[in-house]
């Protein structure tokens, strides 16, 4: 590639990586830790890196990535299985109903999907609220796909907008970006994106008809057996108010070095979430007499679920490390610079055409973090709008190379054609609207 610039150079190297990893995964189903590892490889053979550092690098990209993260995704996955086995999750929704009535019931359950989200992982969080949504279907007589849109958009926008979900968590270090404040700014983006592509477009599938098999419509579960309202909502939304509360006071004035230090030190998001799970362990469980090995035995489930999302993360981090060691993190951003797209727009971009190519909302996230990081650092925009618009793009148009479309298609009864016609449509909206807004939101913050 002598006759190339160098800028060009590393772009293919780049476009040469990517498309591997993409044959690999989505074509060839390599495991997707595995087929970082040999992207990574290929990727530094071709940009000549010397063979005694090629190693080095990858063993370097995976203990950085992993690092900071490990115990942060772990406690959060032990928290939300707390929160599931509980039946905080179903007393929230009883209560949003509830409280919004049987014309607003679309916007109750995609504030359910939304809250409910945020401690649980996107797989669990979905099996989790199935049964809700055929309960709630019984007893209001409501189209299923009608209810159903709103509690998967709430769902998917937590996962791909909210630390301490795998993608946002681990994108945030990579930028630089503060963990509260781009929890608040995800928030302030993602709950209007979610009642645009939740309730509204819900009213769009009204026609459509589900027929879900009974191995899915689970019992009902008594409602004498909940906890209470109060301690729901303020165990599962205690991540949110900690990380809130520190991120704000952080910035109060007038706080001397030692108090600074403490709400720092209070305010690690590794600290909010262990006091979060040690609460939840009271207040959900040990409080209301769930013996300890059954919490403990729930807590191994959770980090068996959350094992897999690591080893993505892990080889993420190895194809970011040679990029960067490579030199094509700085070529990458001269290029990249000089390109008539303003940041926001082709960082969500990128992970949407990584998303439509590899299925997964995690991957495309990361990938696209990886290649955009040098433009953060050289653009000078606010790195943690730029984690919520690689956000959005990463939840663009799932089709059928994704996971979460055959779970919607098989636990709702859906033809494929119907599944694209609500399912893939509502991820679209998801990530064009959360776009949208991150762009508005730069217009106040930025």
């Amino acid at each position: 590639m002598a006759f190339l610039s160098a800028e060009t150079t590393a772009l293919v190297i780049v476009l040469i990586a990517v498309l591997s990893l993409v044959a690999m995964i989505a074509w060839v189903k390599v495991q997707p830790l595995l087929a970082f590892v040999i992207a990574s490889i290929l990727a530094a053979l071709l940009l000549q890196m010397p063979l005694e550092k090629i190693a080095k690098s990858i063993e370097t990209g995976i203990g950085s990535m992993i690092g900071s993260l490990a115990v942060l995704l772990a406690l959060g996955a032990i928290f939300g299985k707390i929160v599931a086995d509980s039946g905080a999750a179903k007393k929230i929704s009883i209560v949003l109903i509830k409280a919004f009535g049987d014309k607003r019931i679309a916007i109750a359950l995609c504030l359910t999907g939304f809250i409910v989200g945020i401690p649980l992982f996107y797989n669990v969080g979905f099996v989790l609220l199935v049964p809700l949504i055929f309960s709630v279907a019984r007893q209001s007589g409501k189209p299923i796909v009608y209810l159903a849109l709103p509690v998967m958009a709430g769902l998917s926008i937590s996962h791909g907008f909210l630390p301490p979900h795998p993608s946002p968590a681990a994108i945030v270090p990579m930028f630089g970006a503060d963990m509260g404040l781009t929890l608040i700014y995800g928030l302030i983006v993602g709950i209007p994106t979610a009642l645009v592509a939740g309730p509204v477009f819900a009213l769009t599938a009204k026609h459509i008809v589900a027929n879900p098999p009974k191995l899915f419509v689970a019992e009902e579960v008594a409602d004498d057996k909940l906890p209470s309202a109060a301690n729901c909502f303020l165990t599962a939304l205690l991540p949110v108010i900690l990380l809130s509360a520190f991120t704000l006071l952080g910035y109060a004035e007038g706080l001397d070095a030692q108090t600074k230090s403490l709400v720092a030190f209070l305010g690690n998001p590794m600290i909010v979430m262990l006091v979060s799970v040690v609460v939840a362990l009271v207040t959900l469980g040990l409080g209301r007499g769930m013996p300890l090995n059954d919490l403990m035995t729930g807590s191994g489930t959770a980090l068996r679920e959350i094992a897999p999302i690591l080893l993505i993360i892990a080889g993420a981090g190895a194809l970011k490390q040679i990029f960067v060691d490579g030199g094509v993190n700085e070529q990458l951003g001269l290029m990249l610079k000089s390109l008539p797209v303003p940041p926001l727009v082709l960082g969500w971009l990128i992970a949407g055409v990584i998303r439509l190519a590899l299925g997964s909302a995690t991957v495309a996230g990361l990938t696209a973090a990886g290649l955009v990081a040098p433009l953060v650092a050289a653009s000078g925009v606010d790195p943690n709008l730029m984690v919520l618009a690689i956000g959005a793009g990463s939840l663009m148009f799932s089709h059928v190379n994704d996971s979460g479309f055959w779970m919607f298609k098989e636990y709702f009864g859906l033809s494929v054609k119907d599944t694209l016609r609500s399912w893939t449509l509502m991820e679209g909206l998801v990530g064009i609207c959360g776009l949208g807004f991150t762009l508005l939101l730069s217009r106040f913050v930025a």
